[in-house]
């Protein structure tokens, strides 16, 4: 580090300094901002580009008494944020619809036919939130039918927006509102923020939902820097008390412990629950969980997603095992993953693309076959832009979207061979000559036979003033090398790692998950790269090294 930049920020210890600094951080005042929790900017919510009109919209239509429609998405975005505005409406004294489209039936963002069914059940005015920025036909169906639409989203824009009565969207051209990447749960706690600057209620608080903004953003995988970092931040003071009866039981089956809830648990704790429901049933269920006020049906709610969730990591650990099996059969200098079957459940085969682009660092491309179609989930490395891959199979496909690292599509059956031979030819020429390594940037190289126990509660507190970690503010990652193996266990049916490492006088206990398959080759002495985190069983709390990667010491001590 700079001497400037440590003398800048002397008032941390040299080992935080270190972390501030690789994360871009190089003044006092940005460090006092990001340590707490402040956003670089406070944006006004009326900044935003049409959200002074949908307010008009909306209060003109609470006055007069006019049918209001919440239509939301059945990912955890899109759960929490219409659980956000139908607790809004209801404390404004107005009872929404909410309409969650089922995602097998459906998919994704607004259909012709729900807008249809609105109309028939006398919707006069119809919000978006997480959808809708794309929804040109469907808007024009709605127009024609009598009704009003508000767009809330936070997915970037077609080349023709839709003919709404307005549209709240950071990435409208010419919207000045300084922070972008907002979630759409985010988006709706601005349009309430706006509504209550202009039309003030004493009695509502809207920071009684930032608990709902902290999940949905984090859930979301929005990145964790500026206004979001801060959103979440305070949600995460909300969560640790949280009133919402779903949310608490959802927690306690969760196994976590309330009053240390963090952003790592919202991605792989709470998260994967709430959109278990979209990926096994239907979102409803994850709706009424958040908004419930019944002890016995938050209760029984939770126990609901914890089945579906249990059911969903069954179905795609069977994808995963074989489609790796498949590519592992495969030739090996094959640049993409491509895997279509009947046998795949349409709702979770975007998580085993996700996990198997992590097995092999390749782009890789899952879907369901019934009926002749192909309805599939991509995930893909920072090295191909899977969307723009995607522009030029456009003329196979029925339907595509997405963003540059996840997307899905639909295209007849007849056309996979078609379609399978060009993505892959476009993966070889955009990926011919680059070495498909992943890389992990380490914070800081610790030598753990130096590192007295005295030492590590400093450093656990160091760290931890880095929450919330995630997209764009990683959690602080670690390398130590000549690490004695002293024990070594397979866990989780052999997919995961238990270790103990010897280091000098010391001892650490140590967990590598997915990595299992070490334990037929385990050095005696192995370099790794790690996060520090506690542990806790059967109410003991302990130091834990959690493992992102491992490989054989060049020399022992």
């Amino acid at each position: 580090m700079p001497r400037h930049i440590s003398r800048e920020l002397s008032a941390y210890s040299p080992f935080l300094r270190q972390l501030l600094f690789n994360r871009g951080i190089v003044t006092a005042d940005s460090a006092q901002a990001y340590l707490s929790g402040q956003s670089p900017t406070n944006p006004e919510p009326l900044a935003l580009i049409g959200i002074e009109k949908a307010v008009e919209l909306l209060h003109n239509a609470l006055l007069s008494g006019k049918n209001i429609a919440i239509y939301g998405d059945y990912d955890t975005d899109g759960v929490t944020a219409s659980a956000l505005l139908y607790e809004f409406f209801d404390q404004l004294g107005h009872t929404p619809r909410v309409y969650i489209p089922n995602r097998f039936d459906e998919g994704y963002g607004l259909n012709i036919d729900a807008i249809e069914q609105l109309a028939s059940e006398g919707i006069d005015l119809i919000v978006t939130v997480d959808c809708g920025i794309k929804a040109v036909e469907e808007v024009a169906r709605a127009k024609s039918l009598g009704m009003q639409v508000i767009i809330s989203d936070h997915h970037l824009p077609g080349n023709q927006l839709p003919d709404a009565d307005a549209i709240v969207d950071p990435h409208q051209t010419g919207d000045p509102y300084p922070y972008k990447m907002l979630a759409g749960v985010g988006l709706a706690f601005k349009l309430v923020q706006a509504y209550l600057q202009i039309y003030p209620q004493p009695t509502i608080d809207p920071n009684q939902w930032l608990d709902l903004v902290a999940i949905g953003t984090v859930v979301d995988i929005a990145p964790l820097d500026g206004e979001n970092r801060s959103l979440v931040k305070a949600g995460l003071q909300v969560l640790r008390s949280t009133q919402r009866q779903g949310l608490y039981s959802l927690i306690q089956v969760s196994g976590i412990k309330i009053d240390q809830l963090n952003a790592g648990q919202l991605s792989f704790g709470i998260g994967p629950r709430l959109n278990a429901a979209g990926r096994m049933d239907s979102a409803k269920a994850a709706f009424e969980l958040l908004t419930t006020k019944d002890i016995f049906e938050a209760g029984a709610l939770a126990q609901t997603l914890e089945n579906f969730n249990s059911q969903r990591k069954d179905i795609m650990h069977t994808i995963q095992e074989k489609v790796i099996s498949e590519a592992h059969a495969a030739d090996p200098d094959m640049p993409i993953i491509i895997s279509f079957s009947a046998d795949y459940e349409e709702g979770v085969v975007g998580l085993a693309a996700g996990r198997v682009t992590e097995s092999f660092y390749k782009p890789a491309i899952i879907g369901r076959l019934e009926d002749g179609q192909i309805k599939a989930s991509c995930r893909t490395i920072p090295e191909f832009n899977i969307v723009e891959a995607l522009d030029l199979c456009a003329d196979l496909l029925d339907h595509y979207g997405g963003h540059a690292m996840a997307a899905g599509l639909s295209l007849p059956e007849a056309q996979v061979e078609s379609f399978s031979k060009r993505i892959t030819q476009i993966a070889q020429e955009c990926l011919a000559g680059v070495e498909l390594v992943p890389e992990l940037a380490i914070d800081y190289e610790i030598s753990l036979h130096k590192l007295e126990p005295k030492h590590i509660p400093d450093i656990l507190a160091d760290i931890d003033q880095l929450q919330p970690t995630g997209n764009s503010n990683p959690d602080a990652l670690f390398c130590s090398r000549n690490c004695k193996v002293t024990r070594a266990r397979a866990v989780g049916d052999g997919r995961h790692l238990k270790l103990t490492l010897g280091a000098g006088d010391h001892q650490f206990d140590a967990i590598a998950f997915n990595q299992g398959h070490w334990l037929n080759e385990m050095p005696a002495y192995v370099d790794i790269a790690y996060f520090f985190e506690i542990n806790t069983y059967q109410g003991r709390q302990s130091l834990q090294l959690n493992v992102r990667d491992i490989k054989a010491s060049l020399k022992a001590d």
